[in-house]
């Protein structure tokens, strides 16, 4: 039987989501690199986007920057964790008028329930947290769910392989996150940037 990969924190631990939050930025900094193709990818949109779902949002790193360089935009933020939704509320400021939030955990089935036709879903090293790779085309085919026709789907996570991850359980290498896309019903998959053990495939 194939397990999941249990997690070494729990990000509904205070504790724990704080630590988090102050060493993502000094573990991967090439984050910015990553907020800025999304948002390009984003303003590209025609009509211009108006709704973003932000799949695992933690403490609102990719939030901020994106409401900050797309002000026509709102943004759904989701994720599992009451902590991380009080710490993006604080990063967000005057911008928290903007956004949504919802506490709902995207490794569950019920997670869509209630959300529809964004005009693009982003997610920043959230993918992996379904626990196990096999879990990624189902959560891919969820996400394609609450696109309007014409959305986009940028995904960026760890990667396995050569200049990334060692966990081929947890993680998938560039193939396999291709792969999981296309088994998703994505048609048009494009990698835009693979750096820092990190990859981001823009899907629609």
């Amino acid at each position: 039987m194939v397990r999941d990969v249990p997690s070494p924190v729990d990000l509904r631990n205070d504790d724990d989501a704080r630590e988090w939050e102050a060493a993502a930025l000094h573990r991967r900094p090439s984050r910015p690199r990553f907020f800025d193709l999304m948002a390009a990818d984003i303003q590209c949109l025609q009509p211009p986007a108006a709704q973003v779902l932000d799949l695992g949002s933690g403490p609102g790193f990719l939030a901020d920057h994106l409401l900050i360089r797309l002000p026509q935009i709102r943004m759904t933020l989701l994720d599992f964790s009451t902590v991380m939704h009080a710490l993006a509320r604080s990063r967000l400021g005057h911008a928290v008028k903007r956004v949504d939030f919802r506490e709902a955990d995207f490794s569950r089935a019920d997670w869509t329930n209630g959300l529809h036709d964004f005009d693009a879903v982003v997610t920043q090293q959230a993918v992996h947290e379904t626990r196990h790779k096999r879990h990624a085309a189902t959560l891919h085919a969820q996400v394609r769910s609450v696109l309007r026709p014409g959305g986009i789907y940028l995904v960026c996570d760890h990667f396995a392989g050569s200049g990334g991850a060692g966990d081929d359980q947890l993680f998938m290498s560039v193939e396999e996150h291709q792969r999981a896309l296309e088994i998703a019903g994505f048609t048009s998959i494009r990698l835009r940037l693979q750096i820092d053990g990190m990859v981001l495939h823009h899907a629609c």
